[in-house]
């Protein structure tokens, strides 16, 4: 039946065109955005992941530049951490030079040289930053953002690179008043007393025999035949050691008894024996010497020492950041507050420091580790004309105080005297470690954030990978439906123009 009300051959043309007009527009979108999914209308499920997704790209390429600014910042304090450690190694090098004997002018000359580079390793520190940010002072780490982490609740959270400041400053920190740490220090007594007798070692012969006697001491050896008597023995080996000319060492006594003093600061030196016969020998002070069991048979072995006073800490207890720890000697305190991460061994190397660079006249100083316990060791010689022969010796330990610098002590490096060279060699040693543990750990920071930054930009390029693959058009495609679509476009023009024109063929029946 045909109807010049309703043309349903035009309905269908009509809504056919309708359709490809549709899926043109939506081609020709696809063309022109580059996209097949550019609103949440085109696909509600790929846009909101990839928007999502999108978020955490941007995100990213801002973590990249909080990444450069971070390995700037390391780099910054690697490079000057880096050209402090040369300046001490010259430094060194001074100090080495000022061992030998030297006039009072050289010394002079050479002590000019290292204040030159005291001033210009401060002058490195304290330029030492980027961006305001300098870490070789201080000792609060510095945070560089490193990643946003997703859960899969789709909760997210910052992780950090922690960078650990090194502290490359003199200061020498603020005594702490927290609780007490005097159970971490203990000092052997309550003076250094230069004329003690801790140093020496007595042989006395008993007996009589014709066999000769042999003594070595640290390496020079003796022998006396026995005379008639003890007495006469000694006397002779007395003679004999003392005319050996061995720096520090000498033989004293009376009778049958061979007093062996050491004045060798901080120096042990082996000593052997043999009676070759039926003399036996008896051995005073063995509470400071070593010995063997072969003693009371007439031969035997033992160790002649210096022994200081000594300032022992506990190498077991923790290190806290402001713990401080103190040594007065002669009345004068000598302080240092630990840092970050510091051990006992530090802080036994910083007090001696102190004690070095406070100019104590006769003091000399040396850390050593005797088991469970870091030991600075204090000599006197009694040359202090107001002290006298004993100078006094104390110690105590409080929490709560401001660290001292890295370089700590360096300030009072002093090559104008032998006994200053001297301390200054062992002192150069803590502080060129110090250094080089600042440029080693900057550099190890360093690497991690460069590291870090290389996995963020190749995480980003994965992710705006899989953004594109979920919504960007494939243009080959779209170019050939695109020209499907016109053609079917133009049928459809036609379609709709036959239909159209269908209840015109009516009016024939009409004629």
């Amino acid at each position: 039946m045909s109807s010049i009300l309703t043309n349903t051959s035009s309905m269908v043309a009509l809504e056919t065109l309708r359709n490809i007009n549709r899926n043109l527009e939506g081609v020709q979108s696809e063309i022109s955005t580059g996209k097949k999914v550019n609103n949440a209308k085109d696909n509600a499920a790929v846009w909101a992941i990839s928007t999502v997704m999108s978020t955490d790209v941007a995100s990213f390429m801002k973590i990249q530049d909080s990444l450069n600014v971070g390995s700037a910042t390391v780099g910054v304090a690697r490079s000057a951490s880096e050209t402090v450690t040369g300046l001490i190694q010259d430094m060194k090098g001074l100090i080495v030079s000022a061992q030998q004997d030297l006039n009072a002018g050289d010394r002079a000359r050479i002590q000019t040289d290292v204040d030159a580079l005291r001033t210009q390793i401060g002058n490195i520190v304290n330029a030492a930053q980027f961006n305001g940010v300098n870490l070789l002072k201080g000792t609060d780490a510095l945070n560089v953002l490193a990643s946003l982490d997703r859960g899969s609740d789709g909760t997210v959270s910052a992780t950090n690179i922690s960078v650990n400041r090194q502290d490359l400053t003199t200061t020498a920190g603020v005594y702490g008043s927290g609780a007490t740490l005097a159970g971490n220090i203990t000092a052997s007594a309550a003076s250094i007393d230069s004329v003690g007798t801790a140093n020496a070692l007595t042989l006395t012969f008993a007996g009589t025999a014709t066999d000769a006697f042999t003594l070595n001491v640290n390496g020079s050896s003796i022998s006396v035949a026995f005379d008639t008597d003890a007495a006469t023995t000694a006397a002779a080996v007395r003679v004999a050691i003392n005319q050996l000319g061995l720096t520090g060492i000498s033989a004293g006594g009376s009778g049958a008894a061979i007093a062996l003093t050491n004045t060798n600061s901080f120096d042990e030196f082996a000593v052997t024996w043999d009676t070759n016969g039926a003399n036996t020998i008896a051995i005073a002070n063995a509470g400071d010497t070593t010995e063997s069991a072969a003693a009371a048979a007439g031969a035997g072995t033992a160790t002649l020492v210096y022994r200081a006073e000594e300032v022992a800490l506990s190498n077991t207890a923790i290190v806290n950041e402001g713990d401080s720890y103190r040594v007065t000697v002669n009345g004068n305190n000598y302080d240092y507050i630990a840092g970050k991460a510091e051990t006992m061994e530090d802080v036994a190397k910083g007090l001696k420091a102190a004690v070095d660079g406070g100019g104590e006249t006769g003091v000399s100083t040396r850390v050593a580790l005797d088991g469970s316990q870091w030991k600075v060791l204090v000599d006197y010689d009694g040359t202090d004309t107001t002290a006298g022969a004993t100078m006094t010796l104390t110690d105590n330990g409080q929490a709560g105080g401001t660290a001292s610098g890295g370089l700590f002590g360096l300030d009072n490096i002093d090559v104008s005297t032998a006994a200053g060279a001297t301390a200054a060699l062992d002192n150069i040693e803590t502080l060129l470690s110090n250094t080089i543990g600042a440029a080693s750990g900057f550099g190890s920071a360093q690497n991690q954030i460069e590291s870090q930054d290389t996995f963020v930009q190749s995480l980003v390029d994965s992710l705006t990978a899989g953004i594109g693959a979920m919504v960007d058009a494939d243009m080959e495609a779209a170019s050939a439906k695109l020209q499907a679509l016109q053609v079917q476009q133009q049928l459809g023009v036609q379609a709709l123009s036959i239909a159209n024109q269908a209840p015109q063929a009516l009016l024939a029946l009409f004629r």
